[in-house]
């Protein structure tokens, strides 16, 4: 969901979770495609998440607006075939070749530094190949190794959405997949989305990825009172 209320939904065929089994080109495009067209007939834009080239390739053909980039490596290869469908990207932060691949978060630095020179990189690297609509993500519910310790997490989520603004110097739009929290929220877990929301919404997020349309968008509309 988009600040201006525009729906987007996102698909994608391998979990991040870092236990999770891992699922082939074969396999993903299996899942996806078929989604994809579904989707794409019923007049929906569509966000396919993957670092997969032959998977991006088959999404983009199969009528994805979008790529959902959770992956650092053959990055030149991934914008060109964006470029070619007139598509976007969401490039996300990785420390790491891809989103399955990461250890430990880097906090030897502010976060927000990290990410403007990741984000600089792979955007000017974009830009080259011919990506004209870019989207940046932080990358907030990616799973590495540091940050499994509920109030380390959650601390760097908010930390991150509240500095948000920060990024927008780099001239792109800021996309936030919003956390659950369940260690924090228990049974009152449909609220964890809206929290966060309102955080990221402080901190100046243009596109919100989340699985509480309704919530959020009351939460949004509240907030233009403003």
């Amino acid at each position: 969901m988009g600040e201006q209320g525009a729906d987007i939904i996102d698909v994608g065929a391998e979990s991040t979770l870092a236990q999770a089994a891992r699922v082939d080109e074969a396999g993903q495009n299996s899942k996806l495609l078929p989604v994809i067209r579904a989707l794409r007939e019923s007049g929906i834009v569509v966000s396919a998440e993957t670092y997969q080239p032959a998977v991006t390739r088959a999404c983009l053909e199969a009528g994805a607006n979008i790529l959902n980039l959770t992956g650092a490596d053959r990055t030149h290869e991934l914008f060109r075939m964006v470029a070619a469908h007139d598509a976007a990207v969401i490039i996300c932060y990785v420390q790491g070749r891809n989103v399955r691949e990461v250890g430990d978060f880097d906090f030897s630095a502010d976060p927000i530094v990290l990410m403007q020179d990741y984000f600089g990189r792979q955007t000017e690297i974009a830009v080259r190949n011919g990506v004209e609509k870019i989207l940046l993500d932080p990358g907030l519910g990616f799973y590495y190794r540091n940050l499994q310790d509920n109030s380390v997490r959650v601390r760097h989520q908010m930390t991150v959405f509240l500095n948000t603004f920060r990024l927008r110097a780099l001239g792109f739009p800021i996309c936030h997949a919003l956390p659950h929290a369940f260690e924090y929220f228990g049974e009152e877990v449909r609220c964890s989305e809206p929290f966060f929301a309102v955080l990221a919404a402080l901190g100046k997020a243009d596109l919100f990825r989340t699985h509480e349309v309704p919530r959020i968008k009351a939460v949004l509309d509240t907030l233009q009172v403003f």
